[in-house]
Order: structure tokens, then sequence, then C-alpha cells
């Protein structure tokens, strides 16, 4: 018996996996298409958001130098004239920006490992169709 004779439910069995190689192409590339969009979603923002940002944080280094400059003045003029004053007074803001920089990258990577990179609506869709191409693949055998 030929195998393209073979019914399948008023089907052949040629038919069959001609629909079924269709209908990958069409999972595959509806979930290609849906990681596309994602991904371009997360790059338009960050090609938006860049520029922006490069511009504040040369600002706000700028200012950060600044208010810095005047920290240690300050404190420098605390000590009088001891002669290690104002070492004393850059050590005293070392350790103050060495603390909050220390929290506020621990806080940033925190942040980054709970969102991650990973598009997770995507994986989320290919973990649901795996669950159920396996059920289907059960029901149909």
């Amino acid at each position: 018996m030929a195998t393209s004779n073979i019914n399948l439910n008023g089907r052949t069995l040629a038919g069959v996996i001609a629909e079924l190689k269709d209908e990958a192409k069409e999972f595959f590339s509806t979930r290609l298409a849906m990681l596309q969009s994602e991904m371009k979603e997360k790059l338009s923002a960050w090609k938006m958001a860049l520029p922006v940002l490069v511009i504040g944080l040369v600002m706000l280094g700028t200012s950060w130098l600044l208010l810095t400059g005047a920290i240690v003045a300050a404190i420098s003029v605390a000590f009088g004239d001891n002669p290690y004053g104002p070492a004393i007074a850059l050590a005293i803001v070392f350790v103050f920006y060495a603390v909050i920089g220390g929290l506020a990258v621990l806080f940033a990577v925190r942040s980054v490992r709970e969102h991650g990179v990973v598009p997770e609506r995507t994986m989320r869709v290919l973990k649901d169709d795996k669950v159920w191409i396996s059920n289907e693949a059960r029901v149909q055998l």
C-alpha cells in the first residue's frame, strides 16, 4: 500500500504531513515575529533614551565634581590651621561617597537581576507552546 493512499480521518498521510509542515512554519514564524517585535520595542526605548542619558550624565558629573570641591573645601576649613586638613577632608568625602556608591551599585545590580534582559513574554509563550505540543503529541499517538 502506498503512503499517499493511507487515510487518516479522510486525509492522506501526505496531506497530514504537509499540513503539519505548514503549521510548524506558521508556528515558528509567529514566534520569531513576536521575539523580533519585543526586541525592537526594547531597542527603540534604549535608542531614544541613550542621547538624553549621556547629556544628563555629563551635566551631573560636572555638577558633582563642583559640589565635591565645595564640600572638601568646607570640611578643610573646619580643620583650621591643621596641615593635614585638606587630606582629612578628602578622606571624609571619599568614605561618604564610597558608601553611597556601593549601595547604589547593589541596588542597580538587584534591579537588573530582577528584570533581566530576556524577552519574558516570548519565553513564556514558548514554554506554553512546548506544553501544548507535548499534550497534542500524546493525544494524537
